[in-house]
């Protein structure tokens, strides 16, 4: 395994010390390392890759030198537009360096909504023109390869990490949160409030799991909910279709922080339809609390209040128990597109499993509830 320290020692000996990203759980010790060591100038936790391609990008144009992008390679599909209409030697000819967590590698047991991904990430960078290496053994020549190939072209280079490429870091410098309720014990408190007919699109990660396991502990089946599993930061648009075409059902979307600043864009979407049955639930901690905890702005900034500005015609906030049963209580009475921020701690139980039906099983069970 390659320690976090030394592999950022070399990047930075070959001149790479500024860093944009958005973090992996392939890349977690390294994306951990990175927060504590560096900065927050030199290491920016983007909204999403694209803007991390940006980011390299502008820091380049400042200084002259080469900025390092870090992403899950479910990312890949975020970068291809700034990577092709930007930096490619054809536009602009922007150096920069991509470090690739393969989720997905074929032969390698993952998650469903991995599989694709992982079977085209090497030819998706063949296609962009992208060169490339599979961190190995041989990794501290691959980094001086890599340097030397962008010195050498003003291009991008990519080095690919598989599972377990780097050795275990836990990340210090974490701020304690102090609020009341768990993550997990917000989810329970909002689906004993769910009526019969509501249902729920929930967001890739613990949010998921967590509505999972409930439902799952509650025997009531998974037919109400639709299971993002991927594509992060789009659970409130495919909620926003659901809700236009079936005005007669509520429809909630469990998102968390990090995929609502993902594609914010999307809440000006919601604001401008605005469909009275679409409640909006944010459960926020400031961090990517599913690959190592890295901080998010989520808890630096007033969603409310960016919700109100968009068009969202009921805004709300809760960070207690006693707050959150207030909210849910005037949620029945609402007949307005509404938005639920629900601050909540970082972390999760350790068994916390994972959804045991096939994502074709839950589209299609959901599929069946919405059809009645």
């Amino acid at each position: 395994m390659i320690q976090p320290k030394a592999f950022i020692d070399a990047l930075q000996q070959g001149g790479i010390d500024f860093f944009a990203g958005v973090p992996d759980s392939l890349l977690k010790n390294l994306c951990a390392y990175i927060t504590d060591t560096l900065p927050r100038e030199r290491n920016i936790i983007a909204a999403n890759e694209g803007n991390a391609v940006g980011l390299a990008a502008g820091y380049h144009l400042a200084t002259g030198k080469v900025g390092c992008v870090y992403m899950q390679n479910s990312g890949e599909g975020n970068i291809v537009n700034p990577l092709l209409s930007l930096v490619d030697e054809d536009v602009y000819h922007i150096p920069m360096l991509l470090v690739i967590g393969w989720r997905g590698e074929p032969g390698v047991h993952d998650e469903p909504q991995h599989k694709k991904q992982g079977k085209v990430t090497l030819a998706l960078l063949e296609t962009m023109g992208v060169p490339y290496a599979v961190l190995d053994e041989n990794w501290e020549q691959q980094v001086q390869q890599a340097v030397k190939a962008i010195r050498e072209t003003n291009g991008v280079y990519a080095l690919i990490v598989r599972k377990g490429t780097f050795d275990e870091y836990t990340l210090q410098n974490q701020t304690i949160s102090e609020l009341p309720l768990s993550r997990e014990e917000a989810i329970k408190i909002v689906v004993d409030k769910l009526r019969e007919d509501d249902v729920v699109v929930s967001t890739t990660g613990m949010i998921s799991r967590e509505l999972f396991e409930y439902r799952e502990a509650r025997q009531q089946g998974h037919g109400a909910d639709f299971l993002t599993v991927g594509s992060m930061g789009h659970a409130s648009q495919i909620a926003l279709g659901i809700a236009l075409q079936k005005p007669d059902r509520r429809v909630f979307v469990f998102d968390g922080d990090g995929a609502l600043l993902m594609h914010m864009g999307g809440m000006a979407l919601i604001g401008d339809y605005c469909p009275k049955n679409l409640v909006h639930i944010v459960f926020n901690n400031g961090a990517h609390d599913s690959v190592g905890g890295q901080p998010t702005v989520g808890l630096s900034i007033d969603m409310p209040k960016i919700a109100e500005a968009v068009g969202y015609k009921t805004v709300m906030k809760a960070t207690d128990e006693e707050t959150l049963r207030k909210v849910l209580e005037q949620l029945n009475g609402c007949e307005k597109t509404a938005l639920v921020e629900i601050c909540v701690r970082k972390g999760n139980r350790k068994d916390l499993g994972r959804p045991t039906t096939t994502p074709i099983q839950n589209k299609e069970a959901f599929m069946q509830n919405l059809a009645k």
